[in-house]
């Protein structure tokens, strides 16, 4: 069975890709761009990822641009017009990008190196320095949708750095992505992330406690989520995740631990920026009660849990 479901692509001249990363988001996105019309290269970590994957896309018959794996990240880069890549941390990312082994030791002079690992802005920064003295260009662009949104082809796509890179890569990003948008400099698009995760984190546990109250007042909250979703409360969250929690159910992609990470990238640039976050402190908190309750795989929705 496919891991991405069916969309419709809009005819994009081929480029040669390189895919870095195969994890829940990574696997469906390097497939959108094989299924678009790129010749894909991928690497990864655990390499009968990579083997799967390229077996899974494999063209049709009659197409051409079969996929290909390689060993190493500079391996894979070598023939690149645009490397994308979505790993862990800052440190998984250090690791696919620099030193002998890394993609930037083998990039093409002017190939554009796309990050859609959520990580600092530091990093960010640090890369796009990496790349300019060695004649590349780097776009931090973190992603927001979750592995349905990846599947789907519907990401939202954050972009920090230069406007000619970004120019490069928009379209062909668009064959996983439902918006991808310019937003400034190096760091911009990481920023603009963390601001998402912030207002996630309120929002769900702003449901939770919703749930929760109306639930120990005896009502109906299936039929009450109906009701308030039409009006001021309304949010992709309450749609989404609100009658899941009240059903108890937890297995919807994004993870506790994803969460926490992501919190702790943004509470870190809030020392260093001086912006006041209290709301995001306590739920971090929050999240952490979920992690020792054994909810580190749950869903970001399982907020609830804490309340029941």
């Amino acid at each position: 069975m496919n891991s991405i479901n069916t969309k419709t692509y809009e005819a994009t001249t081929s480029a040669q890709i390189a895919f870095l990363g195969l994890g829940v988001m990574g696997y469906p996105m390097a497939g959108h761009l094989a299924r678009a019309g790129h010749q894909v290269t991928v690497y990864n970590r655990t390499a009968t990822k990579s083997v799967a994957w390229c077996d899974e896309f494999a063209p049709a018959d009659g197409q051409t641009n079969t996929p290909r794996h390689a060993s190493s990240p500079r391996l894979s880069a070598q023939q690149a017009d645009i490397v994308f890549c979505c790993v862990g941390n800052d440190d998984d990312l250090r690791s696919v990008t620099l030193g002998p082994d890394g993609a930037f030791a083998g990039m093409k002079p002017g190939a554009v190196f796309i990050d859609h690992t959520t990580a600092s802005a530091c990093v960010a920064r640090e890369l796009y320095s990496a790349a300019q003295k060695l004649g590349l260009q780097f776009v931090d662009a973190p992603v927001s949708g979750g592995q349905a949104g990846a599947q789907n082809g519907l990401l939202t796509v954050m972009c920090g750095g230069d406007k000619p890179a970004f120019d490069i890569a928009q379209p062909v990003a668009m064959a996983f992505s439902k918006a991808v948008t310019h937003l400034g400099e190096s760091g911009a698009g990481q920023l603009a992330k963390m601001v998402n995760q912030i207002c996630i984190a309120g929002l769900v546990q702003g449901l939770s406690e919703a749930i929760a109250f109306g639930q120990q007042a005896g009502l109906d909250m299936v039929q009450v989520l109906d009701v308030i979703g039409k009006g001021a409360a309304q949010s992709w969250q309450l749609d989404n995740r609100g009658k899941t929690m009240v059903a108890d159910k937890f297995d919807f992609g994004f993870a506790v631990d994803w969460m926490r990470k992501d919190l702790g990238l943004v509470l870190d640039e809030a020392k260093r920026n001086g912006a006041r976050l209290p709301v995001t402190a306590l739920v971090d908190q929050f999240y952490a009660d979920v992690q020792h309750m054994g909810g580190r795989r749950w869903d970001t929705s399982s907020l609830i849990r804490r309340l029941r």
